[in-house]
């Protein structure tokens, strides 16, 4: 059999399966990329199991353990065990702590399929840990530089035309599943905070093992969504070099009719079917404009409103959008560009480099492969 695993670093990097044994409740707070839950025992189990601990000690709380998952139950898990350990044969398994859970697993796999399969060392713990240290890490030495630009300049497409050909870059909105705006609520849900930090951990491991000079993000505020960053990456973001991009109002106002308009739409859409699915659309839209209504002040807001309701009305109808330039090109102009106007006044000291889409990308090409 392969060892167990301890060199965790190895283990992300090699992006090897990871079958996680620990409760679906544990499971679902937060886990690591790529990782398959297989418990041992089901949420109700576990919570037996935990009673008996309390109530009656350690050995009673073992043997109410073997005979709840026992006879059919213990067979089919460890079928499924097995099936998991012969499609991915480079695997490990792990339990919360690397101890009993994963044990007893391993033993079941052994005696019942003849399967020799390897734990993590310190389990889920443990590697949690590892990953907190390497964002600490990264934020420290890693090099950061940071694009920023108004709303609707494509800083999100630029971050992509970096990852596309291999350039140091991280997708922050893509691991958050948001866009980072009041607008910015996807069709589907974000992930836990756990899981963030730990897919934005693993990216972060892997740029630094990759040599590149520096790492390129997106300009973001401390919460993505309800996500929000860590507190040493969001810090070192905070001081970074900032690249700033630069494009033409009327490119923004497509962009953003693209990307919160035809884009969102047609997730909800594929998600929920048409007729649900542009409702849901129209009412995430519409409560994205009333939580920012108080700093809109009455006036924008009633104005903004009654254009947004009259775009989605036509978008109802007839399919056509281009009623949604209307409140698109308010909401930019009087309310998102000051405010990102009044950060970038504040960051002068910090812009090493401002221009357009090909220059930027030009630049932030050179500085991560330097």
């Amino acid at each position: 059999m392969r060892d167990d695993a301890c060199d965790f670093r190895r283990l992300f990097l090699s992006g090897a399966a990871l079958l996680d044994v620990r409760a679906p409740v544990e499971f679902a707070r937060g886990a690591f990329p790529g990782a398959v839950n297989l418990p041992l025992m089901n949420d109700d189990e576990r919570h037996q199991v935990g009673l008996c601990y309390q109530e009656q000690g350690q050995q009673a709380a073992i043997a109410l353990g073997h005979r709840l998952v026992s006879g059919d139950v213990r067979a089919a898990r460890t079928a499924a065990w097995a099936a998991f350990a012969r499609a991915h044969p480079e695997g490990y398994l792990y339990c919360f702590r690397g101890g009993m859970r994963s044990q007893i697993v391993q033993q079941w796999l052994r005696d019942d399929a003849g399967i020799a399969y390897p734990r993590v060392t310190g389990g889920y713990k443990a590697m949690r840990a590892y990953l907190i240290d390497v964002i600490d890490a990264a934020a420290a030495e890693c090099g950061l530089l940071i694009l920023g630009g108004l709303t609707g300049s494509g800083k999100t497409e630029l971050i992509a035309d970096l990852m596309a050909s291999q350039d140091a870059a991280i997708d922050l909105e893509g691991e958050a599943r948001h866009r980072g705006s009041s607008f910015g609520r996807r069709a589907v849900a974000q992930p836990t905070q756990i899981d963030f930090e730990s897919d934005l951990a693993v990216a972060l491991l892997r740029h630094r093992a990759s040599g590149r000079a520096a790492l390129v993000v997106e300009d973001e505020g401390r919460f993505i969504g309800a996500r929000n960053l860590p507190q040493s990456f969001y810090l070192a973001m905070q001081a970074a070099p900032l690249v700033w991009l630069e494009e033409p109002f009327e490119a923004r106002v497509d962009r953003v009719l693209e990307d919160y308009v035809l884009g969102l739409s047609q997730e909800f859409i594929e998600a929920l079917g048409e007729e649900a699915g542009f409702a849901a659309y129209a009412a995430r839209l519409q409560d994205a404009m009333a939580a920012i209504s108080r700093r809109l002040g009455g006036a924008l807001y009633g104005r903004l409103s009654d254009l947004l309701g009259q775009a989605l009305e036509r978008q109802a109808e007839s399919g056509q959008t281009e009623l949604h330039r209307g409140w698109i090109g308010v909401l930019l102009r009087q309310y998102y560009d000051p405010m990102y106007a009044y950060q970038r006044e504040r960051r002068e000291a910090r812009i090493v480099f401002r221009g357009e889409r090909a220059a930027a990308l030009a630049f932030l090409r050179e500085r991560t492969r330097a």
